[in-house]
């Protein structure tokens, strides 16, 4: 490992006059983004990455940096496909709850047993969809060791003794989104991956954002570590979605920065497009969005949106109270002010897990960098979104 990081800081600065975007300069002052993101590389913590600025007009700032992945001399470019490990709960599985919801095909206070027959009688009556949307549900991760497929987590979930009432402790994990993936196949009869793709992707013109990318994207891909630390492309970095055919409600969906643009787009435009393509009801999008107390006060969620808690990371003082967004581990993150009309996705080729403040420091000062600049973006035309 040490010496693929020498190679990779080595050639990152070989390389470092050298990014593919738009050039923004005559409008807005970049430079500090453009630092941020050379220091990240240079430390080793990223091999390379994507900024995109946007409001709900269309793209203020966009600029690749590095390269793909550690020793790879390809150079990074603003439509690298990326895996977006968790930023799959809210771009593909929250979206597609809410959808259900919005179409009243299932209920957000539905009692989880409706939905999950095998937790009848194991003392989670109380359990409800949407505490697995704002992780309160009382469940905990499960190991993988003994698990092939989804029936599989299933059962391990409902074989769990719940840690706390539902609703009142906030724990973040996987399994949440991992049934609430499922259950968007047994309300809808399709899985995640198509249901998603038919009533968002398409008509949003998210044509890069996919699971299981096929070839075509492959050879786009910035990569991932693997166990063993060596780089990957087009396979999903997260162990328990390949278990589970890389179609999972907790991540493996890859997808790029324009297209979460769009997605971006959307959110601000509370669940359309600028050109009036409505994929959600402004009613879904509000509920969405809405705070849910946790701790005492001391975590605020949205129905799968992170909006202050202890990885809210990207959030800066900028950005309004408002404001939502989520992480992800393999690099990436977004965050999204309705009340400012910006949004902020980062994108990387993460190299360094061990030291996570410092990966969260790089998150909130492209944010804080980001939100600096663009502060007054409502008041200058911005440019096309394309």
């Amino acid at each position: 490992m040490k010496f693929i990081r020498f190679v990779i800081v080595s050639a990152v600065l070989l390389y470092s006059t050298v990014s593919w975007g738009r050039t923004f300069d005559a409008v807005y002052d970049t430079g500090r983004i453009d630092r941020i993101m050379q220091d990240a590389m240079t430390r080793g913590l990223i091999a390379g990455g994507v900024v995109l600025v946007g409001s709900a007009s269309g793209t203020l700032f966009d600029k690749a940096y590095g390269m793909i992945g550690p020793g790879d001399s390809r150079p990074m470019t603003t439509d690298t496909v990326f895996d977006v490990a968790s930023l799959t709960k809210v771009l593909a599985t929250t979206p597609a709850i809410m959808k259900l919801a919005d179409e009243r095909e299932l209920g957000l206070v539905d009692p989880l047993v409706r939905w999950f027959p095998e937790f009848a009688g194991t003392g989670k009556d109380d359990l409800l969809v949407m505490h697995l949307l704002t992780h309160t549900s009382g469940l905990d991760d499960v190991s993988f060791s003994h698990i092939a497929s989804m029936q599989d987590v299933v059962a391990a979930a409902a074989a769990q003794r719940l840690k706390g009432e539902p609703g009142y402790r906030f724990h973040y994990a996987d399994i949440n989104f991992m049934l609430l993936g499922e259950l968007v196949r047994r309300v809808s009869g399709v899985n995640l991956d198509r249901f998603v793709e038919r009533y968002f992707y398409a008509p949003l013109g998210m044509n890069d954002t996919t699971f299981n990318p096929p070839q075509r994207l492959v050879v786009r891909c910035a990569a991932t570590l693997d166990e063993n630390g060596l780089p990957q492309f087009g396979l999903v970095q997260d162990g328990n979605s390949r278990t589970l055919g890389g179609v999972a409600g907790h991540a493996g969906l890859f997808s790029t920065a324009p297209d979460i643009g769009r997605f971006c787009m959307m959110l601000l435009g509370k669940g359309a497009l600028g050109n009036g393509n409505r994929v959600l009801s402004q009613r879904a999008f509000d509920q969405m969005t809405a705070p849910y107390f946790s701790r005492g006060g001391k975590v605020v969620r949205g129905l799968g949106w992170d909006i202050a808690s202890p990885f809210s990371s990207p959030k800066c003082s900028g950005f309004s109270e408002m404001s939502f967004g989520h992480t992800g581990y393999s690099g990436s993150s977004i965050w999204v002010d309705p009340e400012r009309n910006l949004y902020v996705v980062l994108l990387t080729s993460r190299l360094e897990y061990r030291h996570v403040s410092e990966f969260n420091q790089l998150r909130g000062e492209v944010s804080s960098a980001a939100a600096g600049i663009f502060e007054q973006n409502e008041r200058i035309a911005s440019y096309s979104y394309h």
